[in-house]
């Protein structure tokens, strides 16, 4: 009876986290369908990035649902997965904000703050349904990390938009483009880090 009530707990988190994962990824796909249709109307670098974040996102939730129930060597080695696929995110990122620095014109603010506040809200939604996770293994932690920093990209949005807004340049949007790519880059190093001490535990101890 003690081993049983040992492993409950477990399986009601692996099925909490289950069921928050495919919330994340309908609500992730809805929104980078929005973004894209929106930065492309508005011109916009960040929406456009935020948009393939999503994308990215929804990917890292799929993997996620994969391998729940599976052994913890799946779990991080979908982590590590994740974490790379969040570095390569943040470089594509990084370098077309540098190109947009020298060849990019004034996106259209209005549609930009409208869909970065929507983006927010999805973002803030799942956020919390994740937070519950947050200091599970490197499998729950990529997902959380995206999920917050999804949330911070988005006010970062919204921020840019006013700048757009008041100064009539294209920089505020490069500005946060570059933002985002950081927390991508800042989030990859955290989870590649977990992952890999994972898969080091499990070496050493098969």
């Amino acid at each position: 009876m003690s081993a049983q009530c040992c492993c409950a707990p477990s399986e009601a988190k692996t099925q909490a986290f289950r069921r928050a994962l495919w919330i994340a990824l309908a609500v992730n796909l809805a929104m980078f369908l929005v973004e894209i249709v929106g930065g492309v109307a508005a011109g916009s670098l960040a929406l456009l990035a935020d948009a393939l974040d999503f994308l990215g996102d929804s990917a890292n939730y799929a993997i996620s649902l994969l391998v729940l129930g599976l052994l913890p060597v799946w779990h991080a080695r979908a982590a590590m997965i994740k974490g790379v696929s969040m570095a390569a995110f943040g470089v594509f990122v990084l370098a077309l904000a540098l190109w947009r620095v020298w060849n990019g014109t004034p996106p259209e603010p209005i549609t930009m703050g409208v869909v970065g506040a929507m983006a927010l809200v999805a973002n803030v939604l799942v956020a919390w349904l994740l937070y519950a996770f947050r200091e599970g293994n490197a499998n729950m932690r990529s997902v959380w990390l995206c999920s917050r920093n999804d949330a911070l990209g988005n006010i970062a949005v919204m921020v840019a938009a006013l700048g757009v807004f008041g100064t009539g340049s294209h920089l505020p949007d490069v500005l946060v483009a570059l933002v985002m790519a950081s927390l991508a880059l800042t989030a990859s190093v955290q989870v590649i880090a977990q992952a890999r001490r994972e898969l080091h535990e499990i070496a050493a101890s098969a």
